[in-house]
């Protein structure tokens, strides 16, 4: 087999001086891979390749293998964030981190756990606030919460200020006006991003959310709403916390770095 040809390039431009010690080991621990078993390739140089932790979406896996995957994680790379976990899979990962000495975390109102080793997050700095138009759109909140958290982020909320009652919003982003980028989480019409993004000069991402019914129910308007704004959002798929919250602390560390 032919070495790995991007391996080579690193191991090339250490030799002849244009990378130092530091730079070539962080460019190969970016390409870290692992094999567990026949049924999973992981990739534990995400974190130094592209600054966001590894994160495992525990909905549809098979359990052993879900278990296998996150514990394997966490021995190596210190941090694992389990997304749409249930309460059975939550069980099995908690006793499973008894037995090998890792810590758990359960953000049970964003379904959302963290394994770790004991290795603490690192701090990038930025802020983020997180809005929601609804109580029923926190559970989407609630993991784009998690995952800022996980890339350093401080994140803060503000929940059921929407369109229904619009007068609740304006004494709710007082506090949150400091921060490097919003949030704003809303299903049925989906009103409440645009408004939002009226209001404030930060970066605005909408998160439609799967709640509403009958005639483009489930989420569909509501993403048909923001994409049609007239004010300046960025709108992420429907229940998309995830991609809201890395997406989220990405431009909001971006802000503080020197």
């Amino acid at each position: 087999m032919p070495p790995n040809p991007i391996l080579t390039d690193i191991l090339e431009r250490y030799k002849k001086g244009e990378l130092t010690l530091d730079d070539a080991a962080k460019a190969i621990e970016g390409l870290r891979l692992e094999l567990v078993e026949e049924f999973a390739c992981l990739d534990l140089g995400r974190a130094v390749r592209c600054g966001m932790p590894e994160v495992v979406l525990a909905e549809g896996k098979d359990p052993t293998h879900l278990e296998k995957i996150v514990v394997r994680y966490a021995e190596t790379s210190g941090r694992c964030v389990i997304t749409r976990v249930n309460s059975e899979q939550v069980t099995q990962i908690q006793e499973l981190a008894r037995r090998d000495g890792l810590v758990v975390d359960y953000r049970k109102e964003g379904r959302v756990l963290v394994l770790s080793n004991g290795q603490s997050r690192k701090l990038g700095g930025g802020i983020i606030a997180i809005i929601t138009a609804g109580t029923s759109d926190i559970l989407v909140a609630e993991e784009a919460k998690v995952i800022a958290e996980e890339m350093g982020c401080v994140v803060r909320t503000a929940y059921d200020v929407g369109a229904a009652g619009i007068h609740r919003l304006f004494p709710a982003l007082k506090p949150l006006l400091d921060a490097h980028v919003f949030i704003v989480c809303a299903g049925r019409e989906g009103t409440l991003p645009a408004i939002v993004a009226g209001l404030v000069d930060k970066p605005v991402i909408g998160v439609p959310v799967s709640t509403g019914y009958g005639y483009m129910g489930e989420g569909r308007a509501a993403l048909a709403s923001m994409l049609q704004s007239c004010s300046v959002i960025a709108v992420v798929n429907i229940d998309a916390g995830f991609t809201a919250g890395a997406f989220a602390a990405r431009i909001a560390n971006m802000g503080v770095k020197p």
